[in-house]
């Protein structure tokens, strides 16, 4: 076979397609560097994209590059630095450099990867050294909180019923307690595992939007005496609507007491642990973890870590043996601790990470962000204009625009939040807190400045002062 015959291949020099890669890459990582003063529309030649059917014939693959420069850079990117909406990602350089190699080698991490799974295992001791948990924790990464916490969850219904992965749960009266903002992933999660969402205790929240323990042990105590199997407990470090942090140690004493597993989702929040750590006392006692390194340890998706106390619990919910994927020596593959058969080499864009920027510079970058959103508050509440609803717990801070003459704040902040999108300076979303409509930017962004900050206020209060008259 000539060169010419081999199937796929570019037509151009495979080293010089990299190249303009290259060059498009550096060319967006210097675009997220500053603001931009408005998102573009779509234009003429990705509409006309749009419009094609299923391609037959090949095309120039620097013509194709282009086309998706530009359909790239006509998206919304999470990584420029005043994306403000839900957590989002920030795209650490490093991490899209190790993307590209691993997905280049194209690992897989269902069964023995040799360096590759030892590297993931390093990854996860490290996860869990950064963020103060057990030293000899186990896990694995993830496409994300979603999975994570289904993972943490499936391990849990095992642990409190035995067997039930094989029996289901036919019959079982069982029930998951968590906070009434817990992230709408851990209601999936139940629902897929045959617990059902019915079965999901919602307790109040008290002070400081925690959920309340002595609601929680009551709920627990009056299930069991009613014959129903507590399944979990699932705290939240973070909640994605407005950064509270459950009562961790308060919940790990109730949990303890009655041995039912506790899952902290820390997918957002949890990384703060590092430079925080007496806003998550108690965390470390939980039975298992969900991290997002995507969110708030500024990587690229998708890169979700769980990490469980004891290896054996995840062997107990996944571990089985295939004709197909036989055990080599009685080792056990990640099929055997994971949800996921086969997985990308997400590992390797933390472990690479760590080893090029340290840890001491992620906490730092965590810090500013803490300090972001302290200037907001600050800032808003220091102006008549706006008010705020509390000191933030993390990096989330609700605010809204409060100007004189205006009855309906609610309807006005909503009207806000859309226009602030459509003026497109800075992007936000509005959120719906006890009943009332409120703006939510969230800093999770090693490239947003002070500057960017103040600036979010001076833009909502322009164009609310524009959509008020």
């Amino acid at each position: 076979m000539t060169e010419s015959d081999r199937p796929l291949r570019l037509d151009a020099p495979r080293e010089e397609v990299l190249e303009h890669v290259a060059k498009l890459v550096a060319g967006a990582w210097q675009s997220f560097d500053r603001f931009r003063p408005e998102e573009p529309p779509l234009d003429e030649r990705v509409l006309e994209l749009l419009r094609t059917e299923l391609p037959e014939a090949p095309a120039s693959a620097h013509e194709a590059l282009d086309d998706t420069a530009r359909i790239l850079d006509e998206s919304i990117a999470q990584p420029r630095p005043r994306y403000f909406m839900g957590v989002g990602s920030s795209g650490l350089e490093i991490g899209t450099m190790a993307d590209l190699l691993a997905h280049t080698y194209d690992i897989n991490l269902a069964v023995d990867a040799r360096a590759a799974t030892l590297i993931e295992k390093q990854a996860v001791r490290w996860a869990a050294e950064f963020v103060g948990y057990a030293p000899d924790a186990a896990g694995a990464f993830t496409s994300g909180g979603t999975v994570s916490n289904a993972t943490a969850l499936a391990a849990a219904r095992e642990h409190a019923l035995p067997g039930s992965r094989l029996e289901g749960l036919a019959g079982e009266r069982v029930a998951v307690y968590t906070s009434e903002e817990v992230h709408y992933s851990v209601t999936r999660a139940v629902e897929a595992l045959g617990i059902g969402s019915r079965n999901l205790r919602a307790i109040a929240l008290g002070p400081g939007r925690g959920l309340r323990p002595d609601l929680l042990e009551a709920a627990i105590d009056a299930d069991r005496a009613k014959g129903i199997t507590p399944i979990a407990v699932v705290a939240t470090a973070g909640t994605t609507l407005t950064g509270a942090i459950d009562p961790l140690e308060a919940v790990a004493e109730v949990c303890e007491a009655r041995g039912i597993w506790l899952h902290v989702d820390g997918a957002y929040g949890l990384p703060a642990a590092a430079v925080r750590p007496e806003l998550f006392l108690g965390f470390e006692r939980a039975d298992s973890l969900a991290i997002d390194a995507h969110k708030w340890l500024y990587l690229p998706k998708a890169c979700g870590i769980v990490l469980v106390r004891r290896q054996e619990d995840l062997i107990a919910s996944f571990g089985h043996e295939a004709g197909y994927l036989p055990h080599q020596q009685h080792e056990l593959h990640a099929m055997d601790t994971t949800f996921e058969y086969s997985r990308p080499f997400r590992a390797l864009k933390f472990w690479l990470a760590m080893r090029v920027h340290g840890a001491q510079a992620f906490r730092d970058a965590i810090e500013r962000n803490l300090g972001q959103a302290r200037l907001l508050y600050e800032t808003v509440i220091a102006r008549p204009d706006f008010e705020a609803l509390a000191e933030p717990p993390l990096s989330i801070v609700a605010f809204r625009h409060v100007p004189e003459g205006v009855a309906d704040l609610d309807a006005h902040n909503g009207r806000l939040a859309e226009a602030l999108r459509e003026d497109g300076r800075v992007w936000i979303s509005s959120a719906l807190i006890d009943g009332e409509v409120w703006l939510r930017p969230c800093f999770v962004n090693f490239r947003t400045t002070e500057e960017d900050v103040l600036d979010l206020v001076e833009i909502a209060a322009e164009v609310g002062e524009r959509i008020a008259a």
